[in-house]
């Protein structure tokens, strides 16, 4: 354990006008409420906290904030009282610690409806003090770190919630090293075989290659002196979970991932940042699509960094991060360079940036209803999400989720820009509504007097304040629609499990589920904010299993009229599980289209002519036609494979047709009936398995007739 005066020393490297006295009484004062107390790994408790507040001192942190590391767990754990700690310590750090209390008591990571919840509580105390979170994010890579004592459950859960909830809070306040640390911590634990794994690729590397790192320091450090810059260079290889999941989000092998090393270049001004990233793309080749300027563009949270990535020796991609040493500050403390020290004063970084002017800006974004699950989804999607900056026709900047689309743009200016666009212009070009946007991209909404939001753009937009003004505005002008649509889906659901949905069972669906009335189930059912499914679940829950009736194949579609017909769309061919709408067709019915379909880009401005769809619930027969292209080899016996290992998938071919004969390949198409997405994604996944299968894809052409 360190010892106070340890401690101390270690506060005074920041600032030696530090109040050594409080300190040394809240040391004693913490030892003696938790004398006798152990940890599991058979430790003294008081180690805990001590080491909390060491890892707060690498940030620079002040005194209370210091003080607060020390007693965070008095007031739950002793027979320390708030009117204790105000007296001895001040109401600040009381305030402090009973705000670490109250979160250490959140579940955040329970699946009940009490997370989003929670997650207001974190946020409201995130409102009152960011410190509070700084010491809770310190306490939980303490934590982390010293896991390995607790039962493998305990270690599960403490670490999926790190992952889910801890990690990307840290990231979203710019404390990159600590999500990374947190990530990597939990990840030895969610999957110790492939952390392992890479670790071991990484050691097998470095014995082939020599040491990379220290190569390509010298030679970034020797581009720099040709140009008289000083700057400090540093390079280290990413961490293990960073590479997983980038292995894992574009399918690549270790072998083939490129840039899995990183460098930093420190250097004195802005001027410099610019000057350096001139040297280093004369000297290597820089790779499209791989630089972003957070100087020009900073980050909610005040990072400023220059990012590029280049072709570095052998061809290996290298990324490579530009600052000041200013900047470098609020890119390692984030949002907590605000209270940082230097010799003594607060420090006077011009890029740190005002919490509660950073709370608000995170805030702003959530809807103030009372839908707490809307407002949860809406968390998560701003702490996970990377940013893109595009700009209005003015030349004013919006920054926006990676993903997001022009819908999403419209509603950042204005919820009733949003509610009105009708089409946009990315650079002066026309492009549908669902388009992802990029980096410096110009942006103009089109608009239309009487337009309003379509659902199907619930599944387009990335932002959750989109999704929040989108679903608000189809609750107010479909609800009746939307009503009728859900009964229609409830009556089907019921009578699949031998009930009826009556107002009363819909009622006691409705308090089951905390929401008002049965009305209000219906209209959720209709606008796909719940499955027919969670509604019988809310009634008869042992029931819930039995909804995997068949469907009738005639009618596999709910939300048409008695008398209108339907047929699938050739151009996409949408199955079962797949998120549909419909097109209607004067004296040809409704055309039934999946929801990325391309061709819906012609219809974007009749809305009229769309229908809200749903597959019925349960289990549909293997009768919907799905065209796949297989380019196989030419050999004997081959062909024969490929037919019967479609077929033990349960799946039929109905059609095949030879498109191109070599010596060495075949190309054919061929059209297999299955029943829904699953079945899909299993016959795909069963023929890249094969090794005489070189290339297998779904066909969507929009080249064929709807």
């Amino acid at each position: 354990m360190i010892d106070v005066e340890d401690l101390i020393a270690l506060v005074r490297n920041y600032n030696p006008k530090t109040n050594a006295d409080l300190i040394r009484r809240a040391y004693d004062y913490g030892r003696r409420m938790h004398a006798g107390q152990k940890r599991h790994s058979g430790e003294d408790y008081f180690t805990h906290p001590v080491a909390v507040a060491a890892i707060l001192t690498e940030q620079r942190l002040d005194d209370a904030t210091i003080v607060t590391a020390l007693l965070h767990d008095t007031i739950e754990d002793t027979k320390s009282t708030w009117g204790e700690i105000a007296g001895m310590f001040g109401e600040e750090v009381a305030e402090l610690v009973d705000g670490v209390t109250k979160l250490t008591n959140l579940q955040l990571s329970s699946t009940e409806s009490k997370q989003s919840e929670n997650f207001r509580k974190l946020f409201m105390a995130m409102s009152k003090d960011l410190r509070v979170i700084l010491v809770k994010l310190a306490d939980r890579l303490h934590n982390m770190r010293t896991i390995k004592s607790l039962k493998a459950e305990k270690q599960a859960r403490k670490a999926r919630e790190t992952m889910d909830v801890f990690a990307p809070l840290a990231g979203r306040m710019g404390m990159q090293y600590m999500r990374e640390e947190l990530e990597d911590l939990s990840f030895k634990v969610l999957n110790p075989e492939a952390r392992s794994s890479i670790i071991r690729r990484f050691i097998t590397l470095q014995r082939e290659t020599g040491d990379v790192i220290h190569k390509i320091t010298a030679d970034i450090r020797l581009e720099l002196e040709k140009e008289k810059i000083e700057a400090d260079v540093y390079g280290r290889a990413k961490k293990p979970y960073s590479i997983w999941r980038k292995m894992q989000e574009k399918q690549l092998a270790f072998s083939r991932l490129s840039d899995i090393y990183g460098f930093r270049v420190i250097c004195r001004t802005e001027g410099d940042c610019y000057r350096i990233l001139g040297a280093i793309h004369r000297r290597w080749r820089a790779v499209p699509g791989r630089f972003k300027d957070y100087i020009s563009q900073p980050k909610s949270n005040g990072y400023r960094s220059i990012h590029t990535t280049v072709s570095g020796r052998d061809g290996k991609q290298v990324e490579v991060q530009i600052r000041t040493r200013q900047m470098h500050e609020v890119a390692e403390a984030g949002v907590a360079a605000h209270w940082s020290y230097r010799d003594g004063e607060r420090a006077q970084n011009p890029f740190a940036v005002d919490p509660a002017r950073w709370i608000a800006t995170l805030t702003e974004r959530f809807d103030n209803g009372d839908d707490h699950d809307e407002f949860l989804e809406n968390v998560k999607l701003e702490m996970y999400s990377d940013q893109v900056f595009c700009f209005t026709p003015k030349g004013d900047v919006v920054q926006l989720p990676k993903g997001a689309t022009p819908i999403d743009f419209a509603y950042a200016i204005h919820t009733r820009i949003g509610n009105a666009c009708v089409g946009a212009k990315v650079d002066g070009i026309r492009v549908p509504l669902w388009t992802r946007l990029k980096n410096g991209q110009s942006v103009e909404v089109i608009t239309a007097a009487g337009q309003r939001p379509q659902a199907t753009w619930i599944d387009i937009v990335a932002t959750g304040r989109a999704k929040s003004a989108i679903r608000r505005s189809l609750r107010e002008e479909n609800r009746e629609r939307f009503v009728k649509l859900g009964h229609e889906l409830a009556r089907v659901a019921f009578e699949h499990v031998g009930k009826k949905a009556t107002d009363k069972a819909l009622r006691t669906a409705a308090k089951t589920l905390g929401l008002p009335d049965e009305s209000e189930v219906l209209a959720r059912l209709g606008s796909a904010e719940l499955t027919a499914r969670e509604v019988i679940e809310a009634i008869y829950p042992e029931l819930a299993t039995h909804t995997a009736d068949e469907v009738d194949s005639r009618r596999p579609v709910v939300g048409l009229a008695a008398d209108q017909s339907f047929r699938r769309a050739n151009c996409c061919q949408p199955v079962p599980g797949e998120r549909i709408v419909g097109i209607t067709y004067r004296g040809q019915g409704v055309v039934v289209h999946a929801i990325d379909c391309p061709a819906l880009a012609e219809f974007e401005e009749q809305p009229e002519r769309w229908v809200d769809l749903h597959w019925h619930s349960g289990r549909h027969a293997a009768a919907f036609p799905v065209s796949l292209t297989l380019t196989i080899a030419n050999g004997a016996g081959v062909l024969g494979r490929i037919c019967t290992l479609i077929g033990e998938q349960k799946a039929n071919i109905s059609d095949l047709t030879f498109v191109d004969r070599k010596p060495d390949f075949y190309r054919l198409i061929l059209e297999v009936d299955l029943r829904d997405a699953e079945h899909l994604h299993m016959v795909l996944k069963a023929l890249e398995a094969e090794s005489d299968v070189a290339q297998v894809e779904r066909i969507r052409d929009l080249s064929r007739k709807p």
